[in-house]
């Protein structure tokens, strides 16, 4: 027992000291199968949905006959959340969700194109929504991927169900449309959740959720920055 107990303090100092260091180790979020996910905010567009390819949104649609490369602004919509009447996720934290969501994504699309608040002729509408959100368990997430024998059993219990026990994570869809005419140019539904990583182990209950709206807002705008700059087609 003294030497387990050894190892795990000894995790724990590596871990707090690779974070300290700025260390990025194991991604902290993973993607879901899109098997995994049910549309529901996009309606009846769900049904044009398709599975993404590697580093793309698990379902997605993309206008083939979209201008991309006329775009030049963007107007980011207040981010919404769409629980259900039977959610778990108390007002207060729906509300603080989607303002972290809000900031993120208005932050990060900040840097390659300017945000406006009123519709033009070069400008991208983007309408985000929270649709499902779960927390993790704070106490039994850090011991399951700090302490060696338990981040063992964790890892096993992913091989098995494809995800990590504790973790929590995050479901969102969005609709880009043009800001005058209201043509979709692109829909997509992604579902995030944590990972076995040591510094996700020791995050807050919502970090999970927080770690997914960082990656979406990552991939958004380099998306969008790609396929208007015509570095990447948009397919």
């Amino acid at each position: 027992m003294k030497r387990i107990g050894s190892s795990a303090i000894l995790c724990l100092i590596l871990a707090l000291t690779l974070i300290g260091t700025g260390f990025m180790g194991c991604a902290t979020t993973q993607q879901a199968p899109a098997d995994q996910i049910k549309c529901s905010y996009l309606g009846s567009d769900c049904s044009k949905l398709t599975p993404g390819a590697e580093g793309q949104a698990a379902l997605r649609f993309v206008n083939p006959a979209a201008p991309w490369m006329k775009y030049k602004k963007v107007m980011v919509q207040p981010v919404t959340f769409w629980g259900g009447d039977d959610t778990s996720v108390s007002p207060a934290d729906q509300q603080m969700i989607v303002d972290y969501f809000q900031g993120a994504l208005t932050e990060t699309i900040t840097k390659n194109f300017e945000v406006v608040t009123t519709p033009g002729e070069d400008v991208m509408k983007v309408q985000v929504a929270i649709t499902d959100t779960k927390t993790a368990t704070p106490g039994l997430r850090s011991i399951s991927t700090i302490i060696p024998q338990a981040r063992l059993i964790g890892s096993l219990k992913q091989l098995a169900t494809g995800t990590y026990p504790f973790v929590g994570g995050a479901q969102a869809e969005v609709k880009i449309t043009d800001s005058v005419s209201g043509v979709v140019l692109a829909e997509a539904v992604d579902r995030r959740i944590g990972t076995g990583a040591m510094r996700a182990g020791l995050q807050w209950q919502w970090g999970d959720a927080e770690n997914a709206i960082n990656a979406w807002a990552q991939q958004m705008d380099n998306k969008l920055t790609a396929w208007t700059t015509g570095k990447e087609t948009a397919a």
